[in-house]
């Protein structure tokens, strides 16, 4: 996509009348806007007023002189994001580095070659586009993600209280079938269907934290409770998954072991570490889950006989 350079706007700014006149006519002549300062305290008061995209900035002036000019705007937070092209008859090695050093983008000097002048006020536009055309498709971006997030947050929440419903009703219909000594392969099927639910429901469920950390709403809830009863609580739910690969539960925890947390971020954790216990355990072994205190904390450990981690 093409720069309309009818959109932006040039500050030039030089003592010299013939200097701003040619300079003014030659940028019009590629559709920029221009307006011209005859010294650093007129510039001052344009800026104050308009909104500039490039300065072009004469070095050699009475009163505040270009170099002092560029050192004010970049010391300014309003002002320091505009490049500055200076304009300049000096042509040491010296006095080009100063005027680097003080945060210009480029140079000129003079007597002005049109070609020269159109090529890096043209260069420095571009640049300005550029970062416009990043900083409009970052903001755009961000958008869409926040978008994304917030409908992550409805599905996950929406989905979320069904499913577990399903849930507990799946866990009654395995236990209830037992009981009743039903078809081994009903039986086989209600498990697979509670397993499934239960790794739906984790899903949705850190699907659901999960977004709201990225939109800022996730608050944690610090309440006293017993850990215990949290501990044995998942452990009762998830066991029917547990039953369905034959595995068992030894489960060595305290009485009372209590902690201050958010309930539910604690829940979320232990459901995801029994899970992939669950889900990475040979048939027909053992989850041991324990779960005591020392002076100063609470130690809960989740150890299964599964395949373990590769050490790449």
């Amino acid at each position: 996509m093409g720069i309309d350079y009818s959109e932006y706007k040039v500050l030039v700014v030089d003592d010299v009348k013939t200097n701003v006149l040619l300079l003014k006519v030659m940028l019009e002549q590629e559709k920029l806007q221009i307006i011209t300062a005859q010294d650093g305290y007129a510039a001052l008061d344009i800026l104050s007023k308009e909104k500039i995209d490039l300065l072009l900035l004469d070095v050699m002036m009475p009163g505040i002189n270009g170099f002092e000019l560029a050192e004010k705007l970049k010391s300014s937070k309003e002002y320091s994001s505009i490049p500055i092209l200076f304009i300049t008859a000096l042509s040491s090695i010296e006095e080009i580095v100063k005027g680097f050093q003080l945060g210009g983008s480029d140079y000129i000097t003079k007597p002005f070659n049109r070609e020269e002048l159109i090529a890096r006020v043209r260069h420095q536009i571009s640049l300005i586009h550029a970062k416009e055309v990043i900083l409009k498709q970052t903001e755009e971006l961000k958008q869409a993600i926040e978008a994304r997030d917030k409908l992550y947050a409805v599905i996950a929440h929406d989905l979320r209280s069904p499913i577990s419903s399903l849930k507990m009703i799946l866990n009654v219909l395995t236990l209830n079938a037992e009981e009743r000594k039903l078809d081994a392969g009903f039986i086989e099927m209600l498990n697979s269907g509670n397993e499934i639910s239960e790794q739906v429901f984790s899903l949705l469920d850190n699907l659901l934290k999960w977004t709201k950390s990225q939109l800022g709403f996730l608050e944690p809830i610090f309440q006293s409770f017993n850990l215990t009863e949290i501990v044995s609580g998942v452990a009762e739910v998830l066991h029917p998954s547990a039953k369905l690969k034959h595995i068992k539960f030894n489960l060595d925890i305290e009485p009372v072991v209590t902690v201050s947390m958010d309930i539910d971020m604690m829940k979320s954790v232990l459901r995801n570490l029994i899970v992939n216990a669950i889900k990475f355990s040979n048939t027909h072994s053992t989850i041991s889950i324990s779960l005591k205190t020392n002076e100063h904390e609470a130690i809960m450990e989740v150890r299964d006989q599964g395949c373990g981690i590769s050490p790449e």
